[in-house]
């Protein structure tokens, strides 16, 4: 559930707010530095090294946030995709991979490299585990993915397809620069756009095509502005309802969740991840009708929108949850009862 710090509970809210949700995994091959790597050999653990390398050679970096021994998803890239040669003659003219681990096991990296790895893991505003990210050889992202059912061959294809992000990123950035005023900001916009990447990646990497928007566009007519302060608004909630999942505090959580939705100001997208959350809460205490009826009122919300399919796949998850928790209700009442 959302207040439970697992993988699982991780990958749920992920799938059904927005994207807050991905989750990790990792298998082990030997390499002559020591480390464990998940996808083999032929994977990088220095980015300034990977870096370099791509500059050289021209190619993208595909950079793999994993948890090498407890991530089951991780697990399942890795066995499914990495560890393929189909995978790895596939991207060997585009990319250099790039491994950056989170094992629980504190022997399986030394401390300098875990510390590096956590300041990275802040950087790029990974969330969840695996998180996929291709970036240009500067290292700024440009594409976002994870686990993809298929195999390799298939993956390889979504990566390419991925590719294209880039290429539509710098056809506008160069559009943008023989434009001014609010058409500038708008070509701009559809750039960042395009990549589809987390509010917090764009403010890391992108600061200064922000700074650039909003000074083409001062009365913020491409709505960027709104958006964005919408973001940090939802980043902060993000941070405190984490600090009362750490003390399982439901009831502050819900609390917070319901005073931020009544402060509003929110696009309709980010209001349904607030409502999501909530029913998630609700569910993670055993309160399933609650649940299912916060549900019902994001549904409501976007009607046919986009996010339909994940809402109905998340109800669903809930009505098991519910049909099982009643299940075991007599079986507790009769345990008690022979006792």
């Amino acid at each position: 559930m959302l207040l439970d710090a697992c993988d699982g509970g991780t990958q749920c809210a992920r799938e059904t707010m927005k994207s807050f949700i991905k989750i990790c995994v990792a298998m082990l091959a030997l390499h002559t530095s020591g480390h464990v790597f998940a996808g083999g050999e032929g994977w990088l653990t220095d980015i300034d090294a990977a870096k370099k390398s791509a500059s050289e050679s021209k190619k993208d970096l595909l950079i793999d946030f994993t948890g090498s021994d407890w991530c089951g998803w991780c697990i399942k890239l890795n066995d499914e995709v990495f560890k393929h040669d189909a995978f790895k003659a596939g991207v060997k003219d585009s990319f250099v991979l790039v491994e950056i681990d989170f094992p629980r096991d504190k022997g399986k990296l030394p401390e300098d490299a875990r510390k590096r790895n956590t300041e990275l893991g802040e950087k790029y505003a990974v969330q969840g585990y695996p998180t996929i990210l291709l970036c240009d050889a500067e290292g700024k992202p440009y594409a976002s993915t994870g686990y993809q059912e298929g195999g390799p061959e298939k993956y390889v294809a979504h990566l390419n397809e991925l590719r294209t992000n880039k290429t539509r990123r710098d056809e506008a950035f160069a559009k943008a620069e023989k434009l001014s005023g609010p058409e500038k900001a708008r070509m701009l916009v559809s750039a960042l756009d395009a990549m589809k990447l987390d509010a917090k990646v764009v403010d890391n990497f992108y600061g200064d095509v922000a700074e650039q928007i909003r000074a083409a566009d001062p009365k913020d007519a491409t709505g960027f502005v709104k958006k964005a302060d919408s973001g940090k608004r939802l980043e902060a909630f993000q941070k405190s309802l984490q600090e009362f999942g750490a003390k399982r505090d439901h009831d502050g959580a819900l609390a917070l969740v319901d005073k931020t939705l009544k402060e509003g100001g929110f696009d309709s997208e980010a209001t349904v991840q607030l409502m999501m959350t909530r029913s998630a809460i609700f569910a993670s205490i055993g309160k399933f009708d609650e649940a299912l009826k916060a549900v019902d009122e994001a549904k409501a919300l976007v009607s046919d929108g986009p996010m339909n399919p994940m809402i109905d796949q998340f109800r669903k998850r809930l009505e098991q949850g519910r049909d099982e928790a009643a299940k075991k209700a007599p079986e507790a009442g009769e345990g008690k009862k022979g006792e």
